[in-house]
């Protein structure tokens, strides 16, 4: 906060909002001084406590839009019970109306907050109340996609999240806490006990946390968090969406995106601005130009803040577009150092480069890799041998010891020779744009019901150094679709599609390479461990190290299986008219 903005805007504590069913939620009110006319008024639904958005709000009333932080029902100082992300489109509908007819307001309502909070705009906008003239979700979960699993394997970060929330105010020191939940992850880890234990392991036993293991795969009971197709089409208002190549919510962000782009009306498609920044999950509200050992270019530093206020001028108050929103689409091409536009996310890549897969039978180990080539491979099958009941050997002291957020280290990759896959491509002969998503297809087969899969795409320098660029991950019984299990009762080799990766845009130097890892989940994943599958083919929250079975996969390459690595060439390769290849 500026040290002027005080001398700007008031903010009133304790206001109370009523809502239809008698609950009255806690609010500070920010308001410009001396206001003379009505204006539109921001708000934000927030779990995390009021007090943590002071500076903002005072920052936001001091340009002239009063603004309201709402404490979220059954948090901070509100009435209601809290039960995570059900309560927000009801309650958000009637805080909008609440808002518009205070006399500070002139009946134009916006949102603001990025993550819990994204969710909350997309929660409210499906109710589409008549006074809400825009949203700025940013990076903001799809319920089911992101949020508390990512492909339907469950993060174990969702544990440590609901301590976070629990009681009316934020657990911030035991939250923030890292060794202590290390130490959580690694004990579950070791101990083999079942997933659903997680929670009492760590000493806060949480009905919301069974609820969601009660649904390990998208149904009805996720659907009815987010917007249905028919909402989604009559959301009119015009959107901001923002979120990061290294978001761990971007997957959510840009199902949104997609599905609101895919059922609006064109008017509405055309109001809907989508930006991804070179940023993690934090650095989508507050940018910085260093983070998990990556070192970005001051181009990357935009003021966020600045935008939105501008976004707002521009929806609710006759103002211009915001310069920086050249297209609907800006995206930050990493190593380039610059952003780039686009009218569309599929617009962002020019085309796919097949690198094919191939090794003499032994790519396990980054010392004796594989290839990612120009032709089909020939060789022999690799393959690799994972016991999910083993929580010793090197690579789970490497993880230990790594930080979970680190972009550039090897330590576990280095650690696992001989239980993974490792392919690299030659060097690039010239600078090469990567933008929008890796696709991999791989001949597989396994030896158990089930097992999950971890995919890692990196860019290698000339002195060895990595930096990972994308991940997905699959577990087998969900090959055919996320909502469609089905164990694997064959030996044969089956063809596995990972068509999830993340967004990214880097300029791959001249001389660089690229390696593709493919892992077992349960061994590499980096945010301390994940929700481990024992290959079992049961429930596999429920499953613990008693149903565990060791698994043999083998990954095939011939002319009858041919597995390719996809690369999404950017729009660099159209600029100069060729596209750019591997090394023959």
């Amino acid at each position: 906060m500026r040290p002027a903005d005080s001398t700007k805007a008031d903010f009133h504590w304790g206001v109370r909002i009523p809502l239809r069913d008698g609950v009255h939620l806690n609010a500070t009110l920010y308001t410009p001084k001396c206001q003379q006319e009505r204006a539109p008024c921001v708000f934000v639904l927030t779990p995390y406590g009021s007090d943590s958005w002071h500076m903002l709000g005072m920052y936001i009333a001091a340009r002239g839009l009063p603004f309201a932080v709402v404490d979220a029902r059954g948090r901070g100082n509100s009435e209601g019970v809290f039960r995570p992300r059900i309560q927000e489109a009801n309650d958000g509908f009637d805080i909008v109306g609440w808002l518009a007819h205070q006399p500070f307001c002139n009946s134009k309502v916006a949102m603001y907050g990025s993550s819990y909070l994204g969710y909350a705009q997309w929660a409210t906008a499906k109710e589409k109340p008549s006074q809400l003239c825009t949203i700025v979700p940013t990076a903001s979960p799809y319920l089911g996609v992101d949020v508390p699993m990512r492909n339907n394997i469950f993060s174990p970060y969702y544990a440590r999240w609901i301590t976070f929330t629990s009681g009316c105010t934020s657990q911030v020191k035991v939250f923030s806490d890292n060794v202590f939940w290390s130490q959580i992850y690694r004990h579950w880890f070791e101990s083999g006990n079942a997933y659903t234990e997680l929670a009492n392991m760590s000493g806060n036993p949480s009905p919301h946390f069974q609820e969601y293991l009660a649904h390990p795969e998208p149904d009805e009971y996720w659907d009815g968090y987010n917007p249905t197709a028919e909402q989604y089409a009559q959301i009119r208002i015009p959107v901001l969406s923002i979120t990061g190549a290294y978001d761990d919510d971007q997957p959510g962000a840009l199902e949104h995106y997609r599905q609101h782009t895919r059922y609006a009306e064109p008017e509405a498609r055309s109001k809907h601005f989508l930006v991804i920044g070179p940023w993690d999950h934090a650095g989508t509200a507050w940018p910085g130009t260093e983070f998990g050992g990556l070192k970005l270019g001051p181009a990357s530093l935009i003021d966020i803040r600045k935008l939105h206020l501008e976004w707002y001028a521009w929806t609710m108050q006759d103002g211009p577009r915001p310069e920086f929103l050249q297209k609907n689409v800006a995206y930050y091409v990493m190593g380039a150092e610059r952003w780039r536009y686009a009218d569309t996310l599929d617009e962002v890549t020019a085309r796919h480069a097949a690198y094919f897969l191939d090794s003499d039978g032994c790519a396990n180990d980054v010392f004796s890799a594989g290839f990612l080539q120009d032709v089909p491979g020939k060789g022999q099958p690799d393959s690799y041998r994972y016991d999910p009941a083993d929580t010793s050997g090197p690579e789970v002291e490497a993880e230990a010891q790594a930080d979970g957020s680190s972009l550039v280290d090897q330590g576990v990759t280095l650690a696992l020779g001989g239980r993974q896959f490792v392919y690299h491509s030659a060097p690039f002969e010239q600078d090469t744009e990567i933008s929008g998503f890796f696709k991999l297809s791989a001949w597989i087969s396994i030896d158990c019901p089930d097992t999950d899969f971890y995919v890692s795409v990196h860019e290698i320098d000339l002195g060895g150094g990595s930096l990972r660029l994308s991940t997905d991950a699959m577990r087998a019984r969900y090959r055919e679709g996320l909502r469609t299990p089905k164990l694997i009762n064959t030996l044969e080799p089956l063809l596995y599609d990972f068509e999830r990766f993340t967004f990214v845009s880097r300029l791959i130097r001249r001389g660089h390479r690229l390696r593709l890892v493919i892992a077992p989940m349960g061994r590499i994943i980096e945010s301390n461990f994940a929700g481990k599958n024992f290959n079992g083919g049961g429930v596999v929250a429920d499953e613990s190290s008693n149903e565990s079975k060791t698994v043999t996969v083998r990954l095939l390459h011939d002319n009858a299986h041919i597995s390719a690595l996809h690369v999404p060439l950017g729009q660099m390769e159209l600029e100069r008219g060729s596209i750019a290849g591997l090394s023959k």
